[in-house]
């Protein structure tokens, strides 16, 4: 059973602990953090504002971002490798990876709620002949989409779960195509100009829905799950080491709209000046993170 922050406060004793990190070093020796992520647009605003708000907000810390597959993240955390991973999606994307490490690392909580996960297709694909990923196995819809779905990594919860929605639907004859949520952005980014037909596994937040008007494909059998929670998963210890950085990491929520609407701030800017503006226009909110006052 995965023991949360509240169970930590309530019942754990304090200790310390030297666990080696991807960079060789001590946490509890020089007060560096460790945070594992993903270049995907949602991970990226969330890992990237928390770093920014320890590193300026408390004492001595230096944050390190490693970039890695999910399933090597979730294996770090677990080995003490990597001190946590703010984009553990539950219960159902990234179900058979926490299964595997539930007893090797600490839950602290939801960043943000109401994800989603599916298969996205542009507004203009008309509803009456693609509405529902059942629709795909016609044949006129299959040429207009020239068999293929674009994918994202194949290390993602998202493409597991999408290959088995191909087998559940009996869509053998398409191709799931792999490739780097930036590869399928693009993809979907030419396909918008050009006007074409396209499939895309997508998931909110994400800033693509900003940019484009898009919809998901109904999924009658389920296969993609339903909403989820992202959540803050931390080594064993973690919190022990870094009392006041986990409480802030417990306490940091983000509303999915919000979120999103930072995320495509970032795509016209960059991250750290969305980042920057958040942090401007959400003073008590950031001051409720930090401290745990409410203003």
């Amino acid at each position: 059973m995965i023991r949360t922050a509240k169970a930590l406060l309530m019942g754990a004793a304090i200790a310390t602990a030297s666990v080696a990190g991807f960079a060789g070093s001590s946490v509890a020796a020089d007060k560096e953090i460790n945070i594992g992520w993903t270049a995907w647009s949602d991970a990226e605003a969330v890992t990237k504002m928390a770093k920014k708000l320890i590193e300026e907000n408390y004492d001595g810390y230096e944050v390190k971002l490693t970039l890695a597959d999910i399933a090597v993240q979730y294996q770090g955390v677990a080995k003490g490798d990597l001190d946590m991973m703010m984009m553990a999606w539950l219960p159902g994307t990234h179900g058979d990876y926490m299964e595997k490490v539930a007893g090797d690392v600490i839950d602290l909580g939801p960043i943000y709620t109401g994800a989603k996960l599916g298969w996205v297709v542009p507004a203009y694909v008309p509803g009456d002949q693609l509405s529902s990923i059942a629709d795909l196995k016609k044949d006129a819809v299959k040429e207009k989409l020239d068999g293929k779905i674009q994918g994202i990594d194949p290390g993602a919860g998202l493409m597991r779960l999408s290959s088995e929605a191909v087998d559940k639907y009996d869509l053998d004859d398409y191709e799931l195509v792999s490739a780097s949520g930036a590869a399928m952005t693009a993809a979907l980014e030419r396909a918008v100009k050009r006007n074409e037909w396209i499939v895309v596994t997508g998931w909110s937040p994400h800033w693509m829905f900003g940019a484009h008007k898009l919809r998901y494909l109904t999924d009658p059998e389920g296969a993609l799950g339903g909403q989820e929670r992202v959540h803050v998963i931390a080594r064993e210890g973690f919190y022990q080491d870094n009392p006041e950085v986990g409480a802030f990491l417990a306490r940091m929520y983000l509303p999915l709209d919000e979120l999103q609407a930072l995320m495509y701030d970032a795509q016209e800017t960059s991250y750290e000046k969305a980042i920057d503006k958040y942090i401007e226009a959400n003073p008590k909110r950031i001051d409720y993170w930090l401290t745990g006052k409410m203003g």
